[in-house]
């Protein structure tokens, strides 16, 4: 892939994450922030810029996708709008607007559309069956706001932690536009978790105000592992062997590995100081859990890639319900 489809692709990413118009100027600043980021990777591409066009309307969805003529390369573009879309929960009616159109412009093949639709309808699933869901009617009930001691050995949240973080890992290495989609539930789920771990019974509202508070947006995290991959050359189902290209592979995985690792170790002191972080504390925290998570991937760098070796969408799909 050139580095035009490559433009082409990330803009479709781009417009996808923008189709709603809801993206508060959190996300819209994390966003703009992974484009400066990714841009020190691929230096012939201008993604700042890019990002930039894309929000003042300057690159339309029809040139985007008219410049891609590989049908590989035009399914791949759709599905990771699809997965934009989702990121945040069920697509709204201007995301599914949207995607309708870009299929139409992208003339995919109808069967292979359906099938990654369904796929992706299942971990939108996931997502909602990751935690309680106050639209199915289950509110969480925190209780007093007191410090509080887990029902579990801590050491055993450590390695529960520890072993979301390695399962995200492994997931980067995967070439399936599924696979990144799937580190999301699995965060929320670990979360609940150690909520549950001190007493607390979180819905998944919660959790998700809890993750955004430390500053990981759903779709600029989404957007990361996408555009990383894509990068690296490991995305799509012809992406070649899944070791071969460990090396490209190295700074999504520790993003992903960090990013879990670090939310679980957030998410074990909120809970056990009895929920009294605010905002600005939370996110100063995690930011300081980052860095040395990051230096850990190295480290288990060999038990990720052996989980990974074991992962399909099945597996991963108990993981998430706790089968």
């Amino acid at each position: 892939m050139n580095p035009e489809q490559q433009k082409s692709i990330l803009s479709i990413a781009l417009l996808a994450a923008f189709a709603d118009g809801n993206k508060d100027d959190r996300e819209r600043e994390q966003i703009r922030q992974l484009a400066e980021s990714l841009d020190n990777e691929a230096a012939v591409l201008d993604l700042a810029r890019l990002y930039q066009d894309v929000l003042l309307k300057r690159v339309s969805l029809s040139s985007a996708a008219a410049a891609l003529t590989d049908p590989e390369h035009r399914q791949l573009a759709y599905e990771m709008a699809v997965c934009v879309c989702d990121a945040d929960g069920r697509q709204s009616d201007a995301e599914s607007r949207f995607l309708n159109e870009l299929k139409a412009m992208l003339k995919l093949d109808a069967g292979q559309a359906a099938a990654f639709e369904h796929e992706a309808d299942a971990i939108v699933d996931l997502t909602e069956a990751a935690a309680p869901s106050v639209a199915a009617g289950v509110a969480a009930t925190p209780g007093p706001v007191v410090a509080a001691q887990p029902n579990v050995p801590e050491a055993e949240l450590d390695k529960s932690i520890l072993n979301y973080a390695i399962l995200n890992g492994a997931l980067e290495l995967l070439p399936q536009s599924w696979a990144s989609m799937a580190i999301i539930p699995l965060q929320i789920k670990m979360v609940y978790s150690i909520g549950k771990a001190h007493g607390v019974d979180l819905d998944q509202g919660h959790i998700k105000e809890f993750i955004a508070a430390a500053g990981v947006g759903f779709t600029s995290q989404y957007l990361e592992q996408f555009g990383r991959k894509l990068l690296g050359g490991l995305l799509g189902k012809a992406a070649g062997g899944l070791f071969g290209k460990v090396g490209s592979a190295a700074t999504g995985m520790a993003f992903s590995f960090a990013t879990t690792y670090a939310l679980g170790q957030l998410a074990k002191r909120y809970y056990a100081g009895g929920r009294v972080m605010n905002t600005a504390l939370l996110k100063d925290t995690f930011q300081n859990l980052l860095g040395p998570a990051k230096q850990m991937q190295t480290q288990y760098l060999p038990q990720i890639q052996q989980k990974a070796g074991t992962l399909d969408m099945g597996s991963v799909m108990a993981m998430v319900r706790g089968a």
